[in-house]
C-alpha cells in the first residue's frame, strides 16, 4: 500500500465513534420500520373490516402503535456501545436480551388486559420481525466495521509509558478498532524488542520508510517527555503526505471512554474543564431542570413503593427504614445521603469498605433485593430535589474515603467539578470498585464523563441505567 493509497482511505473511509453510532442507530431504525410495516400487514390481513388499505392505517391502528420503532430504540440503548457493538458475540447476546424483555413486557400485557383491547398480534409480529431484521442488520454492521477498520494500519510514536497503556488498551478491545502495525521510539535500546506482542520499528530517522513499507495510514503520538526537533519533523513530512494524526489522549478516551489520569500533566483539570460543557450556564440550568422534571415523577413513584418496602424493611430487620450518612457533593460540600436500610445495622453500614462484597452477610434478605433492583437508592429523589445531588453524576463518597483516594489517586478531586449522581457514566461501566486500583479506573470514566458531559450524554446513561435496573445488577 503506498502513501497515495493511506491518503484515499483517510478521507474516504475515515469514522468517527460518534459516525458510527449514528450509523447504528439509522440502521436500526430502518430495521423497526420495516418491521412496522411487516406488523400491520400481518394484522391488516386477518382484519375483516379494512384489510391492508390507508383506511386501516387511519382508522384501525392506534397511534401509539406507530410509536413502536421509537420504543424500540430506546431498548436498544444499551447496545449503542460502540466497543461492544463491533463484537458480534456480544451484539447476539444484548438483541437477544432485548427481544427477552419484550416478550415478558408483552406477555404481561396480554395476560392483564382484556381480550380485543390491544392490537396483541400486530404488537408480537413488531417484536419478532423486529429482532430478526436487527440481527440480520448488526451482522452487516459487525462484518463492515471490522473490514474497514482492517484498512486502518496504524503506527504508535513512542514505546514508553503512554505507548504501553494505549497497546494495552487496544489489546483489551475485540475485534480490534484497527490495525496496530508497532510503535517506533528514538531509544536505542527499545529497538527490536515488543510491547504487548507490537514490535518497535525504528526511529524517527525510520518513520518515513515504514510508513511506506507498512502501507501506514495513522499515526498516534504517545510521548510524554519533550520531543526532539528530527521526530518534530518527521511527523510534519508525514502529515503533509496525508497521513492522519491523533494524540495518544484522544485516542485512549475515544476507544476506552476513560481519562488516562496517570499520563496528565498536574494543570490537565483546569485546562480541560474551564472551557468545557459542565462549566456552562445553560448545560447547568437544563441539568436542573431536567432533574426537577424526574425528580417530581421519581417522587411519585417514591410514594407509592414507600409503604410497601418499609413494611419489607420492618418485618425482616426492623427499624430504622431509612439510612443516613454524610457524603461530600460538588465543591467538597458535605451533605446527608438518604436510602433505604440494606444492612442489619448502622454499624455495619459505617464499616462498609469500598463496595459491598458478593454475598456480604451483613446485608439483609429484604436488603439484598432491594440492591438486585437499585431501589435501595430511591430515597435519593429527595436529594435532587433539594439541589445536593443530579441524577447523573459521580458517586458521592464518604469524607474518609476522599482522604485516602485523594491521597492515592491524582486528579481524584476533580470528580467534585460537578454533583454527585445517583447514576453515573462510571456506574454503567464498572459498577463495582473493591480496590484502589478500581477506584483510580472508575475515576477514569468520572472525568470522562465530567469532561464530556452533555444533556444527550446524560439521557443515554438514565436510559442505559434503566437497562440495568431491569437486569438485576445491583449488588
Amino acid at each position: 500500500m503506498s502513501n497515495t493509497s493511506a491518503g484515499t482511505y483517510n478521507t474516504k473511509f475515515r469514522l468517527k465513534p460518534s459516525d458510527l453510532r449514528v450509523i447504528l442507530v439509522l440502521g436500526d431504525f430502518l430495521a423497526a420500520s420495516i418491521a412496522l410495516g411487516i406488523s400491520l400487514y400481518a394484522w391488516a390481513a386477518g382484519d375483516s373490516w379494512y384489510r391492508f388499505t390507508v383506511e386501516f392505517l387511519k382508522y384501525r391502528a392506534p397511534a401509539w402503535f406507530y410509536l413502536l420503532p421509537f420504543i424500540w430504540i430506546i431498548l436498544l440503548v444499551d447496545t449503542y456501545d460502540i466497543r461492544k457493538s463491533a463484537n458480534l458475540r456480544q451484539t447476539l447476546r444484548s438483541i437477544g436480551t432485548v427481544f427477552l424483555a419484550s416478550a415478558i413486557i408483552y406477555l404481561v400485557i396480554y395476560f392483564a388486559v382484556e381480550p380485543n383491547s390491544l392490537p396483541r398480534l400486530g404488537v408480537a409480529v413488531f417484536i419478532v420481525s423486529a429482532t430478526v431484521l436487527t440481527l440480520l442488520w448488526r451482522v452487516i454492521y459487525v462484518r463492515t466495521f471490522t473490514s474497514v477498520a482492517r484498512q486502518q494500519r496504524v503506527l504508535i510514536i513512542g514505546a514508553g509509558k503512554a505507548g504501553t497503556a494505549l497497546v494495552e488498551v487496544i489489546s483489551e478491545l475485540d475485534p480490534p478498532p484497527f490495525r496496530l502495525i508497532g510503535l517506533i521510539d528514538d531509544d536505542p535500546s527499545k529497538l527490536g524488542t515488543t510491547v504487548l506482542g507490537s514490535p518497535i520499528l525504528g526511529n524517527h530517522e525510520s518513520m518515513a520508510e515504514i510508513i511506506a513499507n507498512q502501507g501506514i495510514t495513522d499515526l498516534i503520538l504517545a510521548i510524554s517527555n519533550e520531543m526532539n526537533h528530527g521526530m518534530f519533523q518527521s511527523i510534519l513530512a508525514a502529515q503533509e503526505e496525508g497521513i492522519n494524526l491523533t494524540t495518544m489522549t484522544d485516542t485512549y478516551e475515544s476507544l476506552s471512554g476513560r481519562v488516562p489520569i496517570d499520563l496528565l500533566e498536574s494543570d490537565w483539570v483546569v485546562r480541560a474543564f474551564l472551557d468545557r460543557t459542565p462549566t456552562s450556564g445553560f448545560y447547568r440550568l437544563a441539568k436542573r431542570l431536567m432533574d426537577l422534571a424526574l425528580g417530581l415523577i421519581g417522587l411519585v413513584a417514591l410514594a407509592l413503593l414507600f409503604p410497601l418496602l418499609a413494611l419489607l424493611i420492618l418485618i425482616d430487620s426492623g427499624r430504622p427504614i431509612i439510612f443516613t450518612q454524610e457524603r461530600l457533593g460538588r465543591g467538597g460540600k458535605a451533605y446527608t445521603i438518604l436510602k433505604f436500610r440494606t444492612m442489619k445495622s448502622r454499624a455495619d453500614m459505617e464499616k462498609e469498605a469500598l463496595v459491598t462484597a458478593n454475598n456480604d452477610p451483613r446485608i439483609t434478605r429484604v436488603g439484598r433485593l432491594l440492591r438486585k433492583a437499585h431501589l435501595d437508592e430511591l430515597p435519593q429523589i429527595i436529594n435532587v430535589l433539594r439541589g445536593e445531588m443530579s441524577f447523573v453524576g459521580p458517586r458521592s463518597e464518604r469524607l474518609k474515603l476522599v482522604l485516602v483516594f485523594q491521597k492515592e489517586i491524582p486528579f481524584y478531586r476533580a470528580r467534585m467539578l460537578v454533583k454527585p449522581g445517583i447514576t453515573g457514566w462510571a456506574q454503567i461501566h464498572q459498577v463495582y470498585a473493591e480496590t484502589i486500583a478500581e477506584t483510580a479506573t472508575k475515576l477514569q470514566y468520572d472525568l470522562y464523563y465530567i469532561e464530556h458531559a452533555s444533556i444527550w450524554m446524560d439521557i443515554n446513561i438514565l436510559l442505559r441505567t434503566v437497562g440495568s435496573v431491569l437486569g438485576f445488577k445491583g449488588r
